[in-house]
């Protein structure tokens, strides 16, 4: 009997890459091997339509949901099945997109194998929560990400890398036009002491952007999560600690299971690949959700 009651795959028909083709692969595949476990395509229609599918498949039985994508549109199922509630829900990621961090990390089985072989196990989460103002009865919105969520420097590169395309040329411009035009962000830490920074980033996994080591012996299981902060240095600094990463690592970072700031200044956040604008004012918490999402890798 398979761990799942049906499996359904979510996919950009208009990604520039492979995804299409490769949701349709695997599709064939998992129906050859698991005749008896419903396998069905879903296309996205929409940005944001990803998280809406996930939340309404995942809220019954026993789905299993694989993301055919890059970081940003596992995080949108990832996302939905968490709003959905329901324990028995299992995720998984097929990587067709650029870095692909979360894949490329926590990889142990070629996907169609460990999904066969019901090999379902639980990781943590990063939980969002942004508020506004001082009142108790504030609302507030929950987000999650499989993998990072960073402020500063590295969801304006983002930015830029979207705008500029992929590609290795495309990307290595994009990075330089985004330190070029990066401004430090100014924020208030729980305590009330206010620092500005450069870069910020709350990593579940211990490496990103292809080749970049944030942490030694970071796990995606551990209960905790890293904390890469670099405080305003400069920008050659700050382009010495990412080629640090990208060469040698940056060894082991501070780990914690809960941080919080309030933005002063209108800012961008990026959970895995996808982009939030926050407004100045806005209460920012990271925590970590223990053995939150079940998954296959």
């Amino acid at each position: 009997m398979s761990s799942f009651d049906r499996i359904v795959v979510v996919f950009n028909p208009h990604s520039t890459g492979e995804a299409p083709e490769s949701a349709e692969q695997l599709r064939d595949e998992l129906a050859r091997r698991l005749p008896a476990v419903p396998v069905e395509l879903c296309p996205t229609q929409r940005a944001g339509h990803a998280r809406e599918l996930a939340r309404e498949v995942a809220a019954t039985g026993r789905p299993l949901l694989v993301s055919v994508s890059g970081d940003g549109g596992y995080n949108e199922v990832v996302d939905g099945v968490m709003q959905a509630g329901n324990p028995d829900a299992v995720c998984a990621v097929r990587a067709a997109g650029n870095a692909n961090d979360h894949r490329r990390t926590t990889r142990e089985h070629h996907l169609a194998d460990a999904i066969v072989a019901g090999d379902v196990r639980r990781i943590d989460l990063l939980r969002l929560t942004l508020g506004s103002g001082d009142d108790a009865h504030t609302e507030t919105e929950v987000r999650y990400a499989h993998s990072y969520i960073g402020a500063g420097v590295t969801p304006v590169i983002a930015v830029d890398i979207e705008k500029g395309g992929k590609g290795s040329w495309r990307e290595a411009l994009s990075v330089l036009r985004g330190f070029a035009r990066f401004r430090p962000f100014p924020i208030r830490l729980e305590d009330g002491e206010e620092r500005t920074i450069d870069s910020l980033l709350f990593a579940n996994i211990a490496q990103m952007a292809k080749v970049a080591t944030l942490s030694e012996g970071a796990r995606p299981d551990d209960g905790r999560f890293e904390v890469i902060a670099q405080r305003r240095t400069g920008k050659l600094r700050v382009l010495g600690t990412a080629l640090r990463a990208a060469t040698r690592g940056l060894d082991r970072q501070p780990s914690v299971t809960h941080y919080a700031f309030t933005t002063l200044a209108p800012m961008p956040l990026q959970l895995d690949g996808e982009l939030v604008e926050l407004e100045a004012g806005t209460q920012v918490s990271v925590d970590i959700a223990p053995k939150a999402l079940a998954t296959v890798f």
